[in-house]
């Protein structure tokens, strides 16, 4: 019986992570690697809320209700792997998160936060007194921004972060906003709710932020495929850039 066992804990293990194949195992055209949906307009299938308020479906968005709270994908991590996210703000400014590289399953909403990363969604971190590495699209107190080129409410934005080994991408609307690895410098952290400095894992849970009652964001799509050679031959892996 050791035998059927072994083979049915590695099929589990690699059930896991199958949306996300290192970049020799997938195809050299990202063309022709397919999209994974993980938002499918309707409900909240493969998706577990953790923390306070909730995110809710309406009208084929997902959006929160109160909070702080975080929706994460159960029972999945991803690495090597590239998200595609469009959101819009409700008011011309609002608050939210794309959470990525969470090391183990949620449990509670402040985890994910002190020991994950977070893409940031927050065009005017002045009006909370913080300062431009809280701004969308960089590394949340990680990372300062190359660009700021976020769109204010309700336009719709679109964000594609790629998690290539330890080294972590954002294009903003197809700008180049955040380009790190772990191991280059980060100011020192200033507030006791930023995330505590460190190594991240090359994979972990995704999830999204529901904020607060006063920042509702909205989110229509939410899809991941692998990362390919095209992707760093010719794409926006090709040079790296930081701040």
């Amino acid at each position: 019986m050791k035998k059927p066992l072994l083979i049915l804990a590695i099929f589990i293990m690699s059930s896991l992570f199958y949306q996300c194949q290192s970049p020799k195992e997938s195809s050299n055209e990202s063309t022709k690697v397919a999209w994974k949906e993980l938002f499918n307009g309707k409900d909240l299938s493969g998706w577990k809320h953790v923390g306070p308020g909730a995110m809710v479906v309406e009208e084929g968005m997902l959006h929160g209700e109160g909070g702080m709270g975080l929706l994460y994908r159960e029972g999945e991590k991803y690495g090597n792997c590239v998200f595609h996210i469009e959101w819009k703000m409700q008011k011309e400014n609002s608050n939210s998160g794309v959470f990525i590289r969470i090391p183990i399953e949620p449990l509670e909403e402040m985890m994910p936060v002190f020991y994950g990363n977070e893409v940031q969604i927050d065009n005017k971190p002045e009006l909370s007194g913080e300062d431009e590495y809280h701004y969308t699209g960089t590394l949340y107190s990680f990372s300062k921004p190359l660009a700021k080129p976020g769109k204010p409410g309700p336009e719709w934005n679109s964000m594609d972060i790629y998690l290539d080994g330890l080294r972590t991408v954002v294009m903003v609307n197809d700008v180049k906003v955040t380009d790190f690895k772990d191991g280059d410098p980060v100011p020192k952290r200033k507030f006791d709710f930023e995330p505590f400095h460190g190594a991240r894992p090359d994979s972990g849970y995704f999830g999204l932020q529901n904020h607060g009652k006063e920042d509702i964001v909205y989110f229509r799509k939410v899809a991941v495929r692998p990362i390919t050679q095209e992707d760093r031959e010719t794409g926006n892996l090709k040079s790296r850039k930081s701040k």
